[in-house]
């Protein structure tokens, strides 16, 4: 079972990759969107429940599920964050309306959730879980002047909660494995 933890593992880290790829048409971002996060969660689960199992790794495996875990943690975070801000986005909503999903508002916000969920994922593995609050923290003060924008905030809170939920499960995987 720990084998097939780790291919999980493995498969949610390349299936975030593919995420980012050209967005469908208008109408059906909401749909891709609850795909690609109900997958995502799906699959995590998965290897998170046969870890639970398994007996604990040590040596290489270990290593390998450490890596894995940081890595699905911080590549599938992204795509998990999107889905969240799509579904979150009034349909019905006037055009020029300012939306959660807007990916003009709060620029570099790809690369921060990427060093987020790094730092996320690695401070619950390393049981330091005070190093969640440090990311989070210095991320909301980093970000407090632009967060006056209409749905700056809401894109903000859905985004940071959505990437940082998934970095701790994923962490809760690789921990699983450990234990």
């Amino acid at each position: 079972m720990t084998v097939a933890s780790l291919l999980l593992l493995a498969a949610v880290s390349v299936l975030a990759l593919g995420f980012y790829r050209e967005l469908p048409p208008v109408r059906r971002k909401r749909a891709r969107a609850l795909v690609a996060l109900v997958v995502a969660v799906v699959l995590l689960g998965a290897a998170g429940a046969l870890a639970w199992v398994a007996p604990a790794v040590t040596g290489w495996v270990a290593e390998a599920a450490v890596a894995l875990a940081v890595l699905a943690g911080a590549s599938a975070g992204g795509p998990v964050a999107t889905a969240l801000l799509r579904l979150a986005t009034n349909p019905g909503a006037a055009p020029g309306t300012p939306s959660p999903a807007d990916p003009t508002l709060l620029h570099g916000g790809a690369w921060i959730g990427v060093l987020e969920r790094l730092a996320v994922t690695s401070s619950v593995l390393l049981g330091w879980p005070e190093g969640v609050a440090v990311v989070l923290a210095v991320k909301g003060l980093g970000r407090y002047p632009e967060l006056r924008a209409p749905a700056a905030a809401e894109r903000f809170i859905i985004g940071t909660f959505g990437s940082v939920l998934w970095a701790v499960a994923s962490a809760g995987a690789g921990w699983a494995l450990l234990h």
